[in-house]
């Protein structure tokens, strides 16, 4: 466990919710500094199996040397695939702990924070085409202004929108801080930095298409799930944890579930007790702890 790459959250709480089987197999899909991963190496026994996502390069440097583990260096949004891959159809259990790794915001070159100057990157994959700086330079003004409105949440975005393209048509926006400078004047004030992270935020979530990619994972862990097994599902905004709870109770992002001629709804998972929330104490140790929700589901059978 690298705790000096990412400082888990809820470890205790989440790798509890998955309910461990010893002899199970488990994915984590967001393995990072490998701080859930150890935990659930620590409760497998000898036949147990534990599957690991990453696409980040950075994390992949952390990989445990265990002959339980295996490290598949790809985005999470690939899980049946690489399963499948490895000659696995369904599992025990899945651990999410979506958002950015302490790393991730901790490396200035990286540009995920609005603590540093750096370069407009924010990709987590760094093989990825789309980075912050084409998002900013390259994006039509309504684009723009979508990207903010919606990832966001950000009810000045079309103004926001509006000074970006402006601005970088009398030269190329290359820095976070030349970001920050431009925008800072039209922040309210006193809450400045609170904005800088929803803007930053949005623009990271477009980068890495983190919406999309959540969406294409819950959808498929029905399948991979065997019934009895276990969603444990870590959010750290409004976005991604609205998602997740919809999905828990219908097994849908919109709307509801169909009813059939007697009046009953199919869903594929029930919610294991009620939300989970980081305590005053983790708080204190982990500042990033601090907006994190863990909601617990589990498979139920196929009808």
């Amino acid at each position: 466990m690298n705790l000096e790459y990412h400082k888990p959250v809820l470890l205790q709480e989440s790798v509890d919710g998955l309910g461990i089987r010893p002899n199970g197999i488990y994915v984590d899909v967001t393995f990072g500094g490998g701080g859930h991963s150890s935990e659930i190496l620590k409760r497998l026994g000898d036949k147990g199996k534990l599957f690991a996502f990453d696409q980040d390069k950075d994390a992949q440097a952390n990989i445990i040397d265990d002959a339980r583990f295996a490290l598949i260096p790809e985005n999470f949004r690939y899980l049946k695939k690489f399963l499948r891959f490895h000659g696995i159809k369904k599992v025990d259990g899945i651990l999410g702990d979506f958002g950015v790794s302490s790393h991730q915001f901790d490396v200035a070159e990286r540009g995920f924070s609005t603590r540093f100057d750096g370069e407009l990157d924010m990709r987590m994959n760094q093989e990825s085409e789309l980075s912050a700086y084409q998002v900013i330079n390259n994006y039509a003004e309504a684009d723009l202004r979508q990207v903010f409105y919606e990832y966001g949440e950000l009810k000045n975005a079309p103004k926001l929108a509006r000074t970006i393209v402006e601005s970088r048509s009398k030269q190329p926006i290359r820095t976070s801080e030349q970001l920050k400078e431009l925008l800072m004047p039209l922040l309210f004030k006193g809450k400045e930095f609170k904005i800088l992270a929803q803007i930053f935020q949005a623009i990271r979530i477009e980068v890495n298409q983190e919406i999309q990619v959540l969406k294409e994972f819950l959808q498929q862990t029905e399948e991979v799930l065997k019934p009895g097994g276990r969603l444990s599902l870590i959010s750290y905004h409004s976005l991604e944890d609205r998602l997740v709870k919809r999905y828990i109770r219908s097994g849908l992002f919109e709307g509801e579930p169909e009813r059939d001629f007697y009046g009953n709804i199919r869903v594929p998972f029930k919610k294991v007790g009620g939300l989970i929330i980081p305590s005053e104490e983790e708080k204190e140790k982990n500042n990033r702890a601090r907006s994190a929700k863990l909601r617990i589901a589990e498979r139920l059978k196929d009808e």
